[in-house]
């Protein structure tokens, strides 16, 4: 998250509000550190390779790209893996500069109004498309004032000050398609429940993130749409209208499905 907004009540540590120099020095302690890591990594793999291992050489080879490109102030999505070796070594690692990201932007709440024309959060969307990493605009003083009203008032609030939905909807929908994450729901007494997985997981794997013994024993899904039920209003209208699946082994489950597990171990 960088800051674009001015407030001369609020002091930026550098005493000055560039969002693209702050992006800059984060960047820049995310890759000392990953650079520190692999350092270690790399001195573990020589050793290991003096006594041929061929695993432990393919790692020396990474952990050489990926110094050099670390060294020059790229992150470590900019060195490619050459095989599964190295892919492994790499995913080991847990490299900072080597996951999924996206930029926050906070601004105050009159910039919202006319935000497309605002230089600094032009600034970032320009970096961002450069990158191809989303950027997400929020007020975090507008954040704070809807989480201290009541849940029945916030709509209302947010309503009157041009919005949809809160910026926090946004944040949370940007790093669930970052991390090609989808969500599921299991509902009935005493709760709804919502169950997170990747894009392109099957029935079997979805129903074994409740319980392994689902997964082991599964035999069906019964599936809804959440936009039928809001729709229809009951599970026994989504049944009526014929809107109600039963998927097999192979069915991918999409973002959204409501479901209900038939299993027997």
């Amino acid at each position: 998250m960088v800051r674009c907004f001015e407030d001369e009540n609020i002091v930026h540590v550098e005493s000055r509000v560039d969002p693209l120099a702050d992006i800059e020095t984060i960047e820049t302690e995310l890759i000392l550190k990953d650079l520190e890591t692999v350092e270690k990594r790399l001195d573990k793999a020589e050793r290991a390779a003096k006594g041929q291992d061929p695993f432990e050489k393919k790692a020396v080879a990474l952990c050489k790209r990926l110094a050099a490109s670390l060294d020059e102030g790229k992150p470590a999505t900019t060195t490619e893996p050459n095989d599964e070796d190295e892919a492994a070594v790499l995913r080991d690692m847990f490299l900072l500069t080597n996951k999924p990201s996206f930029f926050v932007v906070n601004v105050k709440d009159d910039q919202l109004a006319d935000i497309d024309n605002d230089p600094l959060v032009a600034a970032v969307r320009r970096l961002g498309k450069e990158r191809g990493v989303p950027v997400v605009v929020i007020s975090a003083e507008i954040e704070s004032e809807i989480m201290r009203l009541p849940k029945d008032e916030r709509g209302e609030f947010i309503e009157s000050l041009g919005l949809d939905e809160p910026g926090l909807h946004k944040v949370i929908r940007t790093g669930y398609a970052t991390l090609d994450l989808i969500t599921y729901f299991t509902a009935g007494e005493p709760e709804v429940h919502a169950w997170t997985i990747r894009r392109g997981t099957k029935a079997p794997q979805a129903a074994g993130k409740i319980h392994s013994d689902f997964e082991r024993g599964f035999i069906r899904a019964e599936v809804m749409k959440c936009e039928d039920l809001f729709e229809l209003g009951s599970e026994q209208a989504v049944k009526a209208a014929g809107k109600l699946a039963i998927e097999g082994k192979d069915y991918v489950v999409q973002d959204g499905d409501i479901m209900h597990f038939r299993f027997n171990v």
